[in-house]
C-alpha cells in the first residue's frame, strides 16, 4: 500500500474524491423499484399464449377477491378454463414463484448502487505527541463497473420474468391434464358401477338357471368370474377417482370443502376436425420461453465474460481521501489509492473459467432448443393419433357393439340365442365403451401437451 501524499491545497486534495461522490449519486439516482416488480410482463406473455393470466396476491384485497372468485366458480362443474384460472392464481407454488421476480428486481437495484464508502479513523499517542488520522475510502473498481453490472443484472430480471412466465404455463398444463383425467377418472368410475351391478345381476341369474339344471357349472363359473373382476374394476377406478381428484385439487391450492369440487358427469366430445399446423418445430422456436430464457442466458453470460476481461488485471482499486492531524504539527491532506499488484494472479483463471461457463450456456440453448423441436414433433404426432383413435372408437367400434347388442338381444328375444351370448356380449360392450373413454382422454391430454409443446394456444396462428 502506498503512503499518502500531503497536499498543500484544499481544492487538489479534494478533487477526486469529490468526482467519486458525485458520480456514485448519479449511478445511485438511477435504481429504483418498478411498481409491479415485473409481474405485468409474465401476465402478458400467458394472455398471449394461454389467453389467461395470473396476479401476485399482495394485500388483503387480493385475497378476498381470489375467494369470491372461488365461491363463484365452485358453484358449477368445473371447466378446464376455470381450472387454469384458479391455478394461476391460487396455487401456492406459483404464488411462491411470482416473488421470485421482487427478489430479481432487488438484485438488480442493488447492483445500480454502489457499495457504500468506508471511513476510517486511527487515534495514536506516543512521547507526549497526539496523531489522528481520518480516511474516506470509495471501491473505484465497482464505480467503474457499474454501467456494465447493471447491463447484466437487467438481463438477468429479463430472463427471471421469462422463467416465472414459464413456470405459470407449465403449471395451466399440468393443471388442464389433471381436470381431464379426474373428469375421465369419474366418468369411466360411474360406468363401471353400471357392469358391476350388471355383472352382479347375471351372476345371480347364473346361480338360478344352474339350479334349475338349466345352466353348467362352467357356464355359472363364468358369470361369478365376471362379476369378481367387474367388482375390481369398480374399486379400482374408485381409487382412480380419489387420486386424480386430489392432484386437481393440490393444483388448485384447494383444501377442507372448497376440495369437494364439482365436475362435469363426461369428457368434452370430440372437435370436429384436427388443429392444423404448418410447421410445429417453426411455432416451438418462436414462441417457447425456455428458448427465449436460454438465449438470454447465454447473452448474459457472454455480457459477464466481457467484464471478467475487462477487470482481469484490477481485482482491489479503492481511492481515499485523507486528513491526518498530530500535535504541534499542521494538519496534512491528500488522498491514498489501494492498488493490488497481479504479481501471482494475472486473472487467466477466471477468464478461463468464465470462457467454460459461456460454451456450457451455448451447449445448452442448442441442446434446448433441439428438445423443443423433437417435443413439438413428437406432441403433433401423438396428438393426430390420438384424434383418429378416439374417432375410431366412436365412429366404428361403439356404432358397431351396439348393432351387435342390439341383435343378439333380438335373437335371445327369438330364442335363437342363449342367456350366455346375452351376457357375453355385454361384456365385450363393457370393454369398448372403457376404452373409449381412456381414447378420449387421451386426446385431450394430447392436445394440452401440443399447446404446451409450441408455447401455448395462440402458437399456431
Amino acid at each position: 500500500m502506498s503512503k499518502h501524499t500531503p497536499m498543500p491545497g484544499r481544492p487538489a486534495a479534494r478533487l477526486a474524491p469529490a468526482l467519486a461522490v458525485a458520480m456514485a449519486v448519479v449511478l445511485s439516482g438511477c435504481a429504483s423499484f418498478s411498481g409491479d416488480q415485473g409481474f405485468s410482463a409474465v401476465a402478458q406473455a400467458t394472455q398471449e399464449r394461454i389467453g389467461q393470466q395470473g396476479k401476485l396476491l399482495r394485500s388483503d384485497e387480493d385475497h378476498k377477491a381470489l375467494a369470491g372468485l372461488l365461491q363463484e366458480q365452485l358453484k358449477q362443474p368445473l371447466t378446464a378454463d376455470g381450472a387454469v384460472q384458479i391455478a394461476l392464481l391460487n396455487n401456492r407454488g406459483l404464488q411462491a414463484t411470482y416473488w421470485s421476480l421482487g427478489i430479481a428486481e432487488a438484485d438488480l437495484v442493488q447492483v445500480g448502487r454502489l457499495q457504500n464508502p468506508a471511513f476510517g479513523y486511527k487515534h495514536t499517542q506516543g512521547g507526549g505527541d497526539t496523531s489522528i488520522e481520518r480516511t474516506l475510502g470509495f471501491n473505484l473498481v465497482s464505480l467503474i463497473t457499474a454501467p456494465l453490472a447493471s447491463r447484466i443484472e437487467g438481463r438477468r430480471f429479463e430472463q427471471a420474468k421469462l422463467a416465472v412466465a414459464e413456470q405459470a404455463l407449465k403449471v395451466a398444463a399440468e393443471t388442464r391434464r389433471a381436470y381431464y383425467e379426474a373428469v375421465a377418472a369419474a366418468q369411466a368410475h360411474e360406468y363401471a358401477l353400471q357392469v358391476r351391478d350388471a355383472a352382479e345381476a347375471g351372476a345371480e341369474l347364473g346361480q338360478r338357471m344352474q339350479k334349475a339344471g338349466n345352466w353348467s357349472k362352467l357356464d355359472a363359473a363364468r358369470e361369478q368370474a365376471f362379476h369378481g373382476d367387474a367388482l375390481a374394476e369398480a374399486l379400482r377406478s374408485g381409487k382412480q377417482v380419489n387420486a386424480s381428484r386430489e392432484k386437481l385439487n393440490r393444483l388448485l391450492g384447494l383444501s377442507g370443502a372448497e376440495s369437494a369440487l364439482k365436475l362435469p358427469p363426461h369428457l368434452p366430445e370430440l372437435p370436429s376436425a384436427v388443429q392444423e399446423v404448418a410447421d410445429v418445430e417453426q411455432a416451438a422456436m418462436r414462441n417457447r420461453l425456455d428458448i427465449q430464457a436460454a438465449k438470454l442466458e447465454t447473452g448474459h453470460t457472454a455480457s459477464t465474460l466481457g467484464l471478467t476481461r475487462s477487470t482481469r488485471f484490477i481485482n482491489v482499486l479503492e481511492l481515499a481521501a485523507v486528513r491526518e492531524s498530530a500535535t504541534g504539527r499542521p494538519r496534512e491532506r491528500g488522498y491514498e489509492i489501494t492498488l493490488e499488484i497481479p504479481l501471482f494472479d494475472w486473472g487467466s483463471a477466471r477468464v478461463a473459467r468464465a470462457e467454460a461457463v459461456y460454451m456450457q450456456a451455448v451447449n445448452k440453448l442448442a441442446e434446448t432448443a433441439a428438445n423443443a423441436q423433437s417435443e413439438a414433433r413428437e406432441s403433433y404426432h401423438d396428438y393426430r393419433a390420438s384424434y383418429e383413435l378416439a374417432k375410431h372408437y366412436r365412429d366404428n367400434v361403439i356404432p358397431l357393439r351396439r348393432q351387435v347388442s342390439q341383435e343378439t338381444l333380438l335373437r335371445y328375444n327369438g330364442m335363437l340365442a342363449s342367456t350366455f351370448e346375452l351376457l357375453a356380449d355385454s361384456r365385450e360392450q363393457a370393454a369398448a365403451v372403457s376404452a373409449y373413454i381412456n381414447a378420449l382422454k387421451e386426446f385431450w391430454v394430447a392436445q394440452t401437451n401440443l399447446e404446451a409443446a409450441m408455447g401455448g394456444k395462440g402458437a399456431n396462428k
